[in-house]
């Protein structure tokens, strides 16, 4: 049922939804309808990220029983430059009690709306900012996301490479502090849990879609010996796909399950549990409970960060000793032995 809900909602850019409860109202209490509207910032259909937002407010909304609830999805589209225009035309509205996003981006964006708009609501997923008391920021511990995919390219590249050229790649739509400070540095610190002399070939695609381009800088990375490459630019992550795997090299995804991208090209997907997090966020908003001021960071034991081991195409593609490395390194994070703090 959520499925058909989600790819009814991709064909317009608003689509709203009005989920009746599963519980019927009790005899004489009136219940206080909400209306939540969720901005994407980008689009929804092919955005794995973008479509674990929309189905995780979608199913809060449904497992809501103490009222109505009314989602609105907006798509904000590619050009960044419009997503404050049209943040703010959502608010200006007067029409959601609360706005959902994702994006590291939106924490600067909806300060500047909320001077404006005092009384609006905000629930940002992936960003974070402190202190408005009217906007929860929950960021994901990308360093312990970036450390896994950091040692299983090491690992890969161990296997090829014998020892001969420890470097790895990673190929980003855009650089920005998460990436710069969080992100790239503890890719580079899980490939030196394997080895201490591993390094990072880092290379900026300038925006989120040229494939091209993308494409060409992985060509020219694994050209120069790169053997394993972690890409983070969304549509153009395909141009780092099929450079890999015309020349035999691997990629780790990010974010969301990519091993079917390509099977046998991507050898591992560190991913966050976006749908998971908005679910469980709305929910405490709709109960009353969402700590409006704070910015939460969740991790590994929250339920929000994983790598997955148990996909068919990882068991069948990436050899039996890497996995049970990999797998050894992520028990390690779960116990507590290895703690990597945001």
């Amino acid at each position: 049922m959520k499925r058909l809900l989600f790819r009814a909602l991709v064909l317009g850019v608003v689509v709203v939804f009005a989920l009746a409860c599963k519980n019927k109202e009790p005899a004489g209490e009136a219940q206080t309808a909400k209306a939540i509207g969720v901005f994407v910032p980008g689009v929804s259909s092919g955005s794995p990220v973008y479509e674990m937002l929309v189905e995780g407010v979608l199913a809060a909304a449904e497992q809501y029983n103490a009222g109505r609830v009314t989602v609105t999805v907006i798509e904000g589209g590619y050009n960044q430059a419009e997503w404050e225009n049209k943040i703010t035309a959502m608010t200006a509205s007067g029409s959601y009690n609360l706005i959902v996003s994702s994006n590291p981006s939106l924490p600067d964006i909806v300060s500047k709306v909320s001077e404006q708009f005092p009384d609006q609501h905000f629930l940002l997923l992936d960003g974070e900012m402190k202190g408005n008391s009217r906007v929860y920021t929950l960021r994901y511990n990308q360093r312990e996301q970036a450390y896994m995919a950091g040692y299983i390219a090491a690992l890969q590249t161990e296997t090829e490479q014998n020892g001969a050229q420890r470097r790895i790649g990673l190929v980003a739509a855009q650089e920005y502090p998460v990436m710069n400070n969080i992100i790239l540095p503890g890719f580079l610190e899980g490939a030196r849990a394997v080895h201490s002399s591993y390094e990072v070939d880092f290379r900026i695609v300038g925006n989120w879609y040229d494939a091209a381009k993308a494409g060409e800088l992985a060509a020219d990375m694994i050209q120069g010996g790169v053997r394993a490459l972690l890409c983070i630019a969304g549509g153009a992550n395909e141009g780092v796909v099929n450079a890999a795997n015309r020349r035999n090299a691997k990629v780790v995804w990010f974010d969301s399950n990519g091993y079917n991208v390509n099977p046998g090209t991507v050898i591992g997907s560190s991913v966050i549990r976006q749908d998971i997090a908005a679910c469980n966020q709305v929910l405490r908003y709709l109960e009353g409970a969402l700590p409006f001021g704070s910015a939460e960071v969740m991790g590994v034991n929250d339920g929000y960060v994983d790598f997955i081991q148990d996909d068919p195409v990882y068991l069948e593609t990436v050899p039996a000793e890497i996995r049970e490395k990999q797998a050894a390194m992520i028990e390690r994070i779960r116990s507590g032995a290895l703690a990597l703090f945001p």
